[in-house]
């Protein structure tokens, strides 16, 4: 299954493993993914003596993998190909001490303090982007806790358990037979929501120490990372606070408009972001969101969701936006049960039902054409007289049969059966009329709205939460800057946003001189 030259690359991924890796292997002689599993695991074996096969008679499809022959808490139900195959790596990786996902000191006691015991279940599709996150996340977090256990399982290998739960997007992750998390998801937000199910063992997990730098940046996408590198050039001691770096970019799938660089990929983006930044001395502050702000004297002190303080004379908020809900009855209820956001992730449960668009913009009516090869019908709703997106997008959405777009409509409520999505409310604009469109699925695709919450109590922000700043990203408090998204500069693209960014940073830099701060 592995082409040479893959094997050659791994060989050098694993070259420094410091202890011996079993994958433990359960399957059935009749099972038709019988042979794939097995030439997959062993090819990944045969590029390390630090790495064997143990195969066993089972009922199922699924691998262990053990350390020194010890359970890690890691477990694959399905063959870890596509997208996941990047997730099998990881966890050896991560088990060995290694890898690009290892968390700072203050996140490491965070994990470890969890209560358990906790068995976690990921469902994934191996095309789907959004999964792998999740699913070396939560692997991770195995790796650190000794109680805390999680499988990866392909739903398509095992769509009678996924029909049987009633499984609609992807990832979808069971904490103990309950639904935690549905849909892109980062280490940060998952570790939340296990301290919130399960509790801390004790208080004293969280750190209270303030830390402080000479510049803060909060945000760790195309702006923050920018901003970052330019202050550091400068000499100055940075620091991130983010939720990850790459920030919205990690959910963009194709970026063929970042100039000089003619077709790339979010994962790839971030990628070179993080490497780029690692080539200063930058202390990032990953998994981490800012709570709030406080200025005392000179200071701007933030505030983390882990209880952690970290300071400094000036701060440049770049946490950018992220993506907007519907808000109407029923939508919070219904995500990942008919409710989605991601066409390319949850697509394929609808493969043969009728859904519909919300947004004829661009990533609206991009979504209603990839929707359309594999939908029966998809029906576009634009709450404007007039669709939004690229004259070429909407010429392609237009010529196909089976996608109908209906402006000047607004979406009033998400109707369900209490299991599942079954229709959908929408009001026509023009005659004030309601009705209900029986359906299978929605797909939000609204736009973005700016990260701001923790701030407006301090600087001033327009009526959407845009933050307001100056021709050169001065906010109405001095010491206090923001770059990218989350502002009212206009246009929100990933090359604006570097570039405001840099620009700055360099102001900051300037005003630091001068003794604005």
């Amino acid at each position: 299954m592995l082409d040479n030259s893959i094997k050659e690359q791994l060989k050098s991924i694993f070259a420094d493993l410091n202890n011996a890796y079993l994958f433990d292997i359960y399957v059935s002689d009749h099972h038709e993914s019988r042979s794939e599993l097995i030439d997959l695991l062993e090819g990944v074996a045969s590029t390390s003596d630090k790495i064997s096969c143990q195969i066993n008679p089972g009922d199922e499809l699924a691998f262990f993998l053990l350390k020194n022959g010890r359970k890690t808490g890691i477990k694959f139900r399905g063959v870890p190909t596509g997208h996941e195959f990047t997730s099998l790596l990881m966890a050896i990786l991560n088990s060995d001490g290694k890898g690009k996902n290892i968390p700072d000191e203050g996140i490491l006691k965070r994990v470890r303090g969890l209560k358990g015991p906790i068995h976690l279940t990921t469902y994934v599709s191996l095309t789907c982007t959004n999964c792998p996150d999740v699913v070396q996340a939560l692997n991770l977090m195995a790796v650190l806790h000794p109680g805390l256990e999680h499988e990866m399982v392909d739903g398509a290998i095992n769509q009678e358990e996924v029909d049987k739960l009633k499984i609609q997007g992807v990832p979808t992750v069971i904490a103990d037979g309950q639904i935690l998390h549905v849909g892109r998801g980062d280490f940060s937000e998952l570790l939340s929501k296990l301290e919130n199910l399960y509790g801390l063992t004790n208080d004293g997990i969280q750190i209270t120490e303030t830390k402080y730098y000479d510049m803060l940046i909060i945000g760790g996408g195309p702006a923050g990372s920018s901003a970052s590198i330019y202050l550091a050039r400068k000499g100055l001691n940075v620091g991130i606070v983010a939720d990850r770096i790459g920030g919205q970019v990690m959910d963009t799938v194709d970026i063929n408009n970042l100039i000089s660089v003619c077709q790339t990929t979010g994962k790839e983006l971030a990628a070179n972001l993080k490497t780029h930044i690692h080539d200063y001395p930058i202390e990032v502050l990953e998994h981490r969101r800012v709570e709030s702000v406080a200025i005392e004297g000179r200071y701007k002190v933030v505030t983390t969701n882990t209880g952690e303080k970290f300071a400094a004379p000036a701060i440049i908020i770049a946490t950018g936006a992220s993506w907007r809900k519907l808000n109407v009855p029923g939508e919070t209820d219904y995500i990942g049960r008919g409710v989605a956001f991601c066409p390319h992730c949850d697509g394929p449960f609808y493969k043969g039902k009728e859904v519909a668009v919300i947004g004829g913009g661009n990533s609206g009516i991009e979504a209603a054409i990839d929707l359309a090869g594999i939908c029966s019908k998809v029906t576009v709703f634009e709450f404007m007289e007039t669709l939004k997106a690229d004259k070429v997008l909407q010429d392609k959405a237009i010529s196909l049969p089976n996608v109908e777009i209906v402006l000047n409509t607004q979406t009033t409520e998400v109707i369900g059966n209490g299991e599942n999505v079954t229709a959908l409310r929408v009001k026509d604009r023009a005659t004030e009329k309601e009705y209900e469109v029986k359906l299978d699925g929605i797909f939000v695709q609204i736009g973005l709205k700016a990260n701001s919450e923790p701030f407006q109590n301090i600087i001033n922000a327009n009526r959407i939460g845009e933050i307001e700043v100056d021709t050169v990203g001065r906010t109405n408090i001095p010491g206090i800057y923001a770059a990218g998204d989350v502002t009212t500069i206009p246009y929100k693209q990933i090359i604006i946003s570097m570039g405001d960014a840099a620009k700055v940073a360099l102001t900051a830099f300037d005003d630091s001189i001068r003794g604005v701060f």
